[in-house]
């Protein structure tokens, strides 16, 4: 065989096995792939392999779209359905107006508070119009994957007999079921997702925004002002008045002078740094790797119940696009996952996607608000909800919503945007004003480098609130927040700000906007190589690309790799020269010390999940200074505990609980504070002398002993997951305290046995390492596939889980030929 025949071989199958695949590709153009199916027959394969993963294979977008609706229907039918009662604003029709709402991120509100905002949009055709919109809706594939969607889930329904035929307990028999979602159902549910980091946080304040009463508060009257109303008309056919410039007569809100602290104004902005919503997620590049080439380890901290729950899937249009890994439940696309040349994971970003703005107000005359272009008059929207009462009947009520025109109401006092009598606040969204995210996710997982998934992501431009980390065949390691943000920079916060904005910036990183020049000066700006108006284009955002390692575990942009600085971006996508989290130092601990023995293999890449390690101890411990602490508190055995703990947050591990109860209550534990120069190594050494901190540890064991825990008892006894049958004991812990591994116990239960009920953290964790031939990807999904709990799939992850074990996830056709457990074809008529 000549030689230029033997290379022209081997360059062949190379290609046939996706080790030279053609930038942002998977293999053949995805531009050829049909849209319907050709015969207007739905068209698809779905073959369950081991624990339940669907992996779903067709000829088109709609019929790929089809499949993945109808596997989503088998194993999650109820929460997919809960999810599109929210985006149809029927919660309380079905389940009563006053139960809560909460998806355990970021919404709690009554179901007529949810209902209230999405009745309005809907009657606003908020969607529609962005479905019109060619710059701000989505392409031609998205739509076809989510009418397949759609139409797949209607079908499982049908297949099952309806209501009836549903075998998840949880809404057996539930009306809603027979309701037929359709696909402008579905965007209405991406939107409601678009919406977590934003309105979602302020449903309440937007449904029961209520004009302030007015008395004589030694204001100014509109006459002293120089307003003339025209006679004979009263006050809503009011039209937009020419005003002269009342900027020194009519002031702003001054800020409060008992203000909140930082923390409490933070969880009202939905940033809670007690319950913090993020993930870990680690990239190494290949000269960190033993075979030179890029692994991830993506490990998402999110709720184990509701509408932000992952499934495992695997989508595949045979020889044009394969993708894998987690979709969140009524997403049609991977949202988490990796193909035969890349691998992604999320995490959440510090970003805020909105801007408030304050607008002064007429005293006396709250609907009406001052704006460089005229006096205007509030939008008064009656909205009309359908509620069942306590005796089963179905009436109306009638909520009351208000708009400028840039965006709704909010009364909220407790983040200081309240609807007083000389202001009231307003809130622009940046995700409210796109549904290009499904486009985002999709292109993302054609990608064939980590260049072209960031180029994906910001050709779209519809990554709504996370973090992106990611790693290629060719040894390429991502870190980018090329998330929605509002186009604010530094500058024009300086021009605008208002004095309560001052306050909210200082202590949360939100600046509040005159709203007075929303429309003008003060308008979000435009950058050239942004996707659309009104936000960062990628030369604004952060990122970077680096041949050794990167990580994030929820900390800003600027320290992706303890060697670099990612400096001099917008104040509103987060803070530099900032702390990092124990959970943050830890992830890259996990790195780092690995890296001072040998390169990182597959192998060792899982066992990072895995090792348990609490930072927050190994500091702790410097210098004998826990067990000083201890003896100081007069803790008595629970010193010895402490003393011969191994450091960890295995289930086996005696003594992890003294210390999770210790630093729930220490709020300043350490001596030398944060230095910018040394992030890695600051905050530290104990302050084991501090009366303070001694109570804390005092306080921590009598908790203790007051709930008769025995203070050896092991980790794996106390902290369970929260799922019926036998107690599954699981490693890992509190992000506080610097467990990487985060599982932690967010109410409700169902369960009333273990200290610590799991509902919460570690969630679809992938380990996925490149190789010659192929991938190796190891993942757990650590609630299980299946959302009924009488199914096989809803706790066999979970056990596998507590005992550290992985899944083979099967990519290729032999993988998923030798996993099989079942398989049908399903050709519907469209």
């Amino acid at each position: 065989m000549s030689r230029l025949r033997r290379t022209a071989l081997i360059a062949t199958a190379a290609l046939c096995a996706g080790l030279l695949a053609p930038l942002g590709s998977t293999g053949a153009s995805a531009a050829t792939i049909p849209l319907t199916p050709a015969n207007g027959k739905y068209d698809v394969t779905i073959t369950r392999t081991e624990h339940g993963i669907p992996h779903v294979v067709a000829k088109d977008w709609e019929s790929l779209g089809f499949g993945h609706g109808f596997a989503t229907g088998e194993t999650s039918i109820c929460s997919l359905a809960d999810t599109l009662l929210t985006g149809q604003g029927q919660r309380s029709r079905w389940l009563g107006p006053d139960a809560r709402y909460n998806d355990r991120v970021s919404v709690n509100a009554t179901n007529l508070q949810s209902d209230a905002f999405f009745v309005d949009i809907r009657a606003r055709k908020v969607v529609e119009k962005l479905l019109a919109d060619p710059q701000r809706g989505p392409g031609k594939e998205a739509r076809a994957l989510v009418r397949g969607y759609s139409a797949g889930v209607n079908q499982y329904i049908k297949s099952v007999g309806g209501r009836s035929g549903i075998k998840d307990p949880a809404c057996k028999n539930a009306g809603y079921i027979d309701t037929t979602a359709t696909d402008l159902d579905l965007w209405y549910g991406v939107y409601a997702a678009n919406l977590l980091a934003s309105a979602g946080v302020f449903f309440p304040a937007i449904a029961d925004a209520d004009p302030p009463s007015v008395g004589d508060l030694g204001i100014p009257k509109l006459k002293e002002l120089g307003i003339e109303l025209p006679l004979g008309v009263d006050i809503p056919d009011l039209p937009d008045l020419p005003i002269p410039d009342l900027s020194d007569l009519l002031p702003f809100s001054a800020p409060p002078t008992d203000a909140p602290s930082a923390s409490s104004l933070k969880a009202g902005l939905g940033k809670d740094p007690k319950s913090p919503f993020g993930s870990n997620a680690t990239a190494l590049g290949g000269d960190s790797t033993d075979n030179g080439r890029g692994m991830l380890l993506g490990n998402p901290h999110f709720p184990w119940n509701g509408r932000y729950r992952f499934e495992q899937v695997h989508l595949t249009i045979p020889g044009a696009y394969d993708a894998a890994g987690a979709s969140l439940l009524g997403s049609p696309v991977i949202n988490i996952g990796f193909n035969k040349n890349v691998a992604w994971s999320h995490t959440v970003s510090t970003a805020f996607r909105f801007t408030p703005y304050e607008y002064r107000t007429i005293p006396g005359l709250p609907m009406l608000y001052l704006t460089d272009h005229g006096l205007l008059k509030l939008e008064k929207r009656a909205v009309n909800v359908t509620v069942k009462g306590k005796d089963g009947k179905l009436s109306n009520v009638v909520k009351t919503l208000y708009r400028t025109e840039d965006g709704y109401v909010m009364d909220n006092p407790a983040t200081l945007m309240g609807w007083s009598p000389i202001s009231l606040f307003a809130m622009r969204d940046a995700n409210g004003e796109q549904l290009r995210t499904i486009d985002s996710f999709l292109n993302m997982s054609k990608a064939s480098n980590v260049q072209g998934l960031l180029a994906a992501q910001d050709k779209a431009g519809g990554i709504p609130w996370v973090n992106t980390i990611a790693a290629d065949r060719a040894g390429n390691a991502l870190y980018a927040d090329h998330s929605v943000v509002p186009n604010v920079p530094n500058d024009l916060v300086n021009q605008c700000i208002t004095p309560v904005g001052i306050l909210t910036r200082s202590l949360a990183g939100l600046p509040v906007l005159d709203g007075t020049r929303a429309r003008s000066s003060c308008a979000w700006r435009t950058d050239p190589d942004a996707s659309r108006p009104g936000i960062f284009g990628p030369k604004n955002l952060p990122s970077t690309v680096r041949r050794d390692w990167v990580a994030n575990a929820n900390d800003s942009y600027w320290l992706p790799n303890p060697k670099q600085r990612l400096e001099g971006y917008a104040g509103i996508i987060g803070s530099e020269k900032s702390e990092r989290t124990l959970r943050t130092r830890m992830v890259y601990r996990y790195v780092i010390d690995a890296l001072t023995k040998s390169k990182i293999t597959q192998t060792m890449l899982r066992g990072f999940e895995h090792q348990n390690r609490v930072f927050g101890v190994e500091l702790a411990r410097e210098n004998g200074d826990l067990d000083t602490l201890c003896q100081s508190a007069g803790g008595g055995q629970a010193c010895d505990v402490l003393k011969a703990w191994d450091g960890k947050s295995n289930t086996t591990s005696v003594g992890a609980h003294i210390f999770e109860e210790f630093m729930a209550r220490a709020s300043d534990p350490w001596a030398v504070p944060f230095d910018a120069a040394d992030p890695m190594g600051t905050p530290r050494d104990l302050k084991e002398t501090d009366s303070k901190t001694i109570k804390a540890m005092a306080d921590a064991i009598a908790y203790l002993q007051g709930k008769g825990v025995a203070l050896d008892a092991p980790w794996g006894t106390l902290q369970i997951a929260d799922k019926p049958g036998a107690a599954i004991g699981l490693g890992g812990g509190g992000a506080a305290v610097g467990n990487a591994n985060v599982v932690v116990a967010r109410g409700p239960f169902t369960r009333t046995d273990g200290l610590y009920r799991v509902t919460y953290g570690s969630s679809h964790i992938q380990a996925v390492s490149f190789t010659a031939s192929g991938i190796v990807a190891s993942t757990i999904l650590t609630y299980g596939q299946s959302l009924n709990t009488n199914s096989a799939w809803s706790s066999d992850q979970t056990r596998m889980f507590g005992k550290k074990q992985w899944v083979s996830f099967p990519f290729t056709a032999s993988q998923i030929s030798s996993q099989k457990i079942s398989s049908k074809h399903l050709v519907v008529k469209r």
